[in-house]
C-alpha cells in the first residue's frame, strides 16, 4: 500500500483558515488533494487533522478523514516529523501500514502530479529512507552577506570573494512541497530529513512557501501567470 498523508491544522495565526482558505476558487488543500489523486499511485489520501471542519472540506474533495489529530500535535510548535509519525503509527495499529508515504503540505498549490511520480520512483531507485522536492537558490549563496554590529556589510563566506559565481558549488533548498519514506526505515530514524535522504529537484517558478498574507498574493500572481500560459 502506498499513501499520502497531509497535515492540515486549524489555528493558523498569520493567515487564518489558512487550510481552507479559497485560493484561486478552490480551498487550498484542494490542489494538494487533487493533484495526489492525478498522480495516480495513492492506495490512500488521508488528510491529519484537528479540525472537523477541515475534515469535511478535504472529505469533499475525495480524500479520507478516518481520526482526529490530539491537540498535542496541533499547536504552534508542533512540527512536521511528529504529525506524519502519528498519522503513520495510526495506520499501522488500524488497518496496515504502507509502503511508501508521502507528506505533503496542505498549501502547496503548485504541486506536479508527475513530480509525486518521480520522488516515488526516486526513493525506490536509491533504496533511501527519504525523498523530498528541493530547487536552487536564485544566486550562489556564498556569496551571503550580512549586517555587522556596526551595520557594515561583511561577507558570511569571505574566502570566496573572488571565485567566480560559476565555479561556486549549486546550493539547493528544501521546497516545502511534499516527503516521500520508505515506512519502515522511517519509523526507525524518524526524521524527514533522513540521513540518506535524496532529493526530488523542481524549478524555481513552482516554488512559493506561503506563511504571510504577502506569501498568499504572491502565490495566487503565480498561480494567474502560469494558467495563462497554459492557454
Amino acid at each position: 500500500m502506498i499513501a499520502a498523508i497531509i497535515p492540515a491544522r486549524s489555528g493558523s495565526k498569520r493567515i487564518p483558515g489558512k487550510n481552507t482558505k479559497l485560493f484561486a476558487g478552490r480551498p487550498i488543500i484542494a490542489y494538494s488533494i487533487q493533484a495526489a489523486m492525478r498522480a495516480g499511485i495513492f492506495d490512500r489520501i488521508i488528510v491529519s487533522t484537528d479540525s472537523p471542519d477541515i475534515a469535511a472540506v478535504a472529505e469533499s474533495f475525495g480524500a479520507q478523514a478516518p481520526f482526529l489529530r490530539p491537540p498535542e500535535l496541533a499547536d504552534d510548535f508542533t512540527g512536521t516529523d511528529a504529525v506524519f509519525l502519528h498519522a503513520l503509527k495510526w495506520l499501522r495499529a488500524n488497518d496496515a501500514l504502507p509502503e511508501q508515504a508521502c507528506c505533503i503540505y496542505a498549501t502547496a498549490p503548485f504541486i506536479d502530479p508527475l513530480h509525486l511520480r518521480r520522488g516515488l520512483d526516486l526513493l525506490r531507485k536509491h533504496t533511501a529512507t527519504s525523498a523530498f522536492t528541493v530547487t536552487t537558490f536564485p544566486s550562489t549563496i556564498f556569496r551571503a552577506l550580512r549586517r555587522d554590529e556596526r551595520g557594515r556589510l561583511t561577507m558570511v563566506w569571505p574566502e570566496y570573494h573572488e571565485t567566480r559565481s560559476q565555479d561556486l558549488p549549486e546550493a539547493y533548498h528544501d521546497a516545502g512541497q511534499f516527503y516521500w519514506v520508505d515506512t519502515v526505515k522511517y519509523l526507525a530514524e524518524g526524521r524527514l530529513f533522513s540521513s540518506d535522504a535524496v532529493p526530488v529537484p523542481i524549478p524555481r517558478h513552482l516554488v512559493q512557501d506561503i506563511d504571510t498574507p504577502e506569501d498568499w498574493e504572491r502565490a495566487e500572481i503565480m498561480h494567474r501567470c502560469l494558467a495563462a500560459l497554459d492557454r
